[in-house]
């Protein structure tokens, strides 16, 4: 009889995927403090005021243009956020934020940065990175960004909230890339008007895409 059970339950989830978590069959819900710094992060990109540290996407794969595709992808910014990890100096303002790693850390030589450019309507977070591996070369992206808190357990087996930033989806915009970036409900409207370094034409050329989820 557990055997038969057993089998029909490994059925039920080949079709229909895992069973909802504890938390969700309880109705977990994040505290007030949690659901305001998920909020604050959605405005501001900011965590308690401190910006996100620009150094995750290096790990987000902005520095490695050996992959066509992107490694890690999620990244808890509240834990991130004044990390030993990231402790590089973070410089800029309104927004815009940079990133030099100091001679021996991972990095060392490259600078990486940011522009939030803010929130769709359906909650997904817009950023535009810049990446510079020492050369001249500057290498521009653009990503699409869910964030979300999930309730995990810490080293001491307490409950807790991360707050998680994953990567959706990336455009990379190319290399010495100049133009603007619009948020108009659910969609990203990209002007460009310099697509590369042999690119002085001046034109504006106008691409839009939905911020969607997967």
């Amino acid at each position: 009889m557990l055997r038969w059970l057993s089998a029909l339950l490994v059925m039920w989830m080949a079709v229909h995927g895992a069973p909802p978590s504890q938390a969700a069959q309880s109705g977990l819900r994040p505290d007030a403090d949690t659901s305001a710094l998920v909020a604050e992060v959605r405005k501001s990109f900011t965590v308690h005021g401190k910006p996100i540290p620009p150094g995750i996407f290096f790990d987000f794969g902005d520095s490695d243009l050996a992959d066509s595709g992107n490694i890690w992808v999620t990244v808890n910014v509240a834990a991130a956020t004044g990390s030993n990890l990231y402790f590089d100096d973070i410089t800029g303002a309104g927004g815009s934020f940079s990133q030099k790693p100091l001679k021996g850390r991972p990095h060392a030589g490259e600078e990486i940065s940011y522009t939030y450019c803010g929130a769709t309507d359906n909650g997904l977070l817009v950023v535009v990175t810049s990446y510079n591996g020492g050369g001249s070369g500057r290498f521009t992206h653009l990503h699409v960004l869910g964030l979300a808190p999930v309730h995990a357990i810490d080293i001491v087996g307490k409950p807790y909230w991360q707050i998680n930033l994953t990567l959706l989806r990336t455009i990379p915009l190319g290399d010495r890339w100049e133009g603007e970036v619009s948020i108009a409900k659910n969609l990203i409207k990209i002007v460009t008007t310099r697509s590369g370094p042999a690119d002085d034409s001046g034109e504006r050329r106008t691409m839009t895409i939905p911020a969607e989820r997967p």
